[in-house]
């Protein structure tokens, strides 16, 4: 996942409208939940990276690692 500097950065990073004061457990939260929503995209997309990596070597593999991502 991502650790507490990680989220502390990423916080300290990023122009927010308000003046926010969140506990660093509540910003590891709000991180894990973000994460965790993004995650079922990250997850398709790489998928579909590997597929079109594998096809540029080999169709035939890649019809068959596709046909087993759908079915997994």
């Amino acid at each position: 996942m991502i650790n507490k500097e990680q989220v502390n950065k990423a916080f300290r990073n990023v122009t927010l409208e308000e003046n926010y004061n969140f506990l660093e457990e509540d910003l590891v939260k709000l991180a894990h939940a973000f994460i965790e929503a993004a995650r079922p995209s990250i997850v398709a997309i790489e998928r579909q990276e590997c597929v079109k990596v594998v096809r540029s070597m080999n169709s035939f593999v890649a019809d068959k690692l596709q046909e087993i991502r759908r079915n997994a």
